[in-house]
């Protein structure tokens, strides 16, 4: 259980799961107000805002000690991606189960697994410490994109859409998968 320990400490691990906690609550005393169901958007933030405090942990200190260690990284990167994930689902679910009713959990479970795999391909493609940079690009763009008429804007807005929704559940998925392999198995940049 050390290198558990180790390897927490390592990725940021506590400061993060606070930083998703505090998020959490800070969203839902802010809008508590008791009367008809919350703005979908609201929820979106609390997990855009989980996903890239946990994505700071995507790197260790030293990306060469990663590289060169005797251990395959690969196992462990693609639990961690799928950590976060569910990290991120189950505060954001708790707040629901305490009365906060955020947001159906098929949508969080959705949202929360293709923003994970979103923060995944970010620290790829930008290094860890800007992994955040996809996931707060994407919901700058689907906030202010007006309301889809057709498949690929669906799938361009897929963190608003509404759980039952195809194109915008394919794109979760495709974004998870994609970006969970591609961390496994690439790391993240230097």
């Amino acid at each position: 259980m050390r290198w558990l320990t180790l390897y927490a400490r390592s990725r940021q691990v506590p400061a993060s799961l606070a930083a998703v906690l505090v998020s959490t609550a800070a969203v839902w005393a802010l809008t508590r107000d008791g009367g008809g169901p919350a703005d979908p958007k609201t929820s979106v933030f609390v997990l855009v805002a989980g996903v890239t405090a946990a994505s700071a942990g995507l790197g260790g200190q030293d990306p060469a000690l990663d590289r060169t260690a005797a251990i395959d990284w690969r196992p462990r990167r693609a639990v961690h991606v799928l950590l976060v994930g569910s990290v991120v689902a189950a505060v954001l679910l708790a707040a629901r189960a305490a009365g906060a009713d955020p947001a159906p959990a098929a949508f969080v479970v959705r949202d929360s697994a293709g923003l994970a795999g979103l923060a995944a391909l970010g620290a790829v493609v930008c290094g860890a410490q800007y992994a955040w940079t996809l996931p707060v690009s994407w919901l700058s763009f689907s906030v202010l994109v007006p309301a889809p008429a057709s498949v690929p804007m669906e799938a361009a807005a897929w963190m608003v859409m509404p759980p039952g929704t195809t194109t915008a559940t394919w794109t979760a998925v495709t974004l998870a998968v994609t970006g969970t392999a591609a961390y496994a198995f690439a790391g993240p940049r230097r």
